[in-house]
């Protein structure tokens, strides 16, 4: 008898592991200071948005340079509830991701009439038809944007917190939105990973390799597509709306920044290892690690992360944690599927004698 398992040692420890990390990055603001808080939102942030560029490029094989539209659709419909509807920021972190869904299905009827590079640059031009759409919406400032009125500052959390930790206002506001980016980014991951090891994550898998192959066998290619476009659009909007919450600030020019949400995010995945869990999170330590030592040296800040995405590509394709992988054999979120024969037991059964 055999039994199909995806665990292994190595992912064990580092469910363990990733445990013991979580619980000290939960009590982080007992400890932290408010701009460590600061990085680590930055962190988790740019960590979610990676985890879903990846579901999107990495496992569907949709190769977008426009995903900075949902990021700004969340953006400002978070502004948009808190101003015109008087709505709590936290309370329409949901809504901004469904909306940024809702702008994915026009977006997606057009791009998936096109193909490879033509896709890539049709999933941008809708994000600037986007951006300069929202810069016409004059009541929330226009091309100048607008600030969150101070009544939508203090949401829900952030009065409980100044008290219990004895922080001012600001910092426990910080401090309310890193839980939640730690809580999305966990969901983010723990979703994915989930997502991967059922049967659509083999469809998926099955589409990015070979659409026609997949047809083939019965996977509904067009289905998937649809899948992880608009879980993706979703949980992109979140975290632009989240991003945003935390800046108290928004324009059409930041939300829907190219570099910022979109160039740097794909930087994040190539070289941490793209088609992997790992992959993003390997990036983005690195990448918040190369910012902080040349992020004051302008132009050649990006010159290096250039040259390094160059080198990455050309001497390990799959980033580096799939050249880690490859010649080590670790998988910390494993998802291939392997057989492995069950213990069988020698007692005797009921009715049965030794001689």
């Amino acid at each position: 008898m055999y039994i199909v398992e995806t665990r292994t040692k190595a992912s064990r420890i580092a469910g363990i592991a990733a445990l013991v990390l979580l619980v000290a990055l939960i009590a982080a603001p007992l400890f932290a200071s408010r701009s460590m808080i600061q990085d680590l939102f930055f962190i988790l942030t740019m960590l979610t948005l990676a985890q879903f560029w990846n579901l999107l490029a990495g496992y569907g094989g949709l190769v977008s340079v426009g995903q900075h539209a949902f990021v700004g659709i969340g953006a400002y419909t978070l502004f948009g509830a808190g101003i015109l509807w008087g709505m709590d920021p936290i309370a329409a972190l949901l809504i901004c991701g469904v909306v940024a869904a809702i702008i994915a299905v026009p977006t997606a009827f057009f791009a998936f009439r096109l193909a490879g590079a033509y896709f890539a640059i049709g999933t941008w031009v809708v994000a600037e038809v986007v951006r300069l759409l929202v810069a016409q919406w004059q009541t929330l400032g226009g091309g100048s944007g607008t600030s969150l009125p101070p009544q939508a500052r203090d949401f829900i959390g952030v009065e409980t917190i100044a008290t219990l930790l004895d922080v001012r206002t600001a910092a426990a506001r910080d401090i309310v939105t890193y839980w939640l980016a730690l809580a999305l980014a966990v969901a983010t991951i723990g979703g994915i990973y989930w997502l991967l090891r059922t049967k659509r994550g083999l469809a998926l898998a099955a589409v990015r390799d070979n659409i026609e192959a997949a047809k083939s066998v019965g996977v509904d290619a067009v289905r998937m597509k649809w899948l992880v476009f608009l879980v993706s659009a979703f949980g992109t909007g979140i975290a632009g709306g989240l991003i945003y919450l935390q800046k108290g600030r928004v324009s059409p020019d930041a939300a829907f920044s190219v570099t910022d949400w979109t160039a740097f995010v794909i930087f994040i995945v190539v070289i941490g290892g793209i088609g992997t869990v790992e992959g993003p999170i390997i990036g983005v330590i690195v990448f918040f690690l190369l910012q902080s030592l040349l992020a004051d040296y302008g132009s050649a800040y990006l010159i290096v992360l250039g040259a390094l995405g160059i080198v990455i590509m050309l001497f390990a394709p799959r980033g580096i944690w799939g050249l880690i992988s490859a010649r080590t054999g670790i998988q910390l979120f494993p998802i291939r599927r392997r057989l492995r024969r069950a213990a069988t037991s020698t007692k005797p059964t009921t009715g049965e004698r030794h001689g």
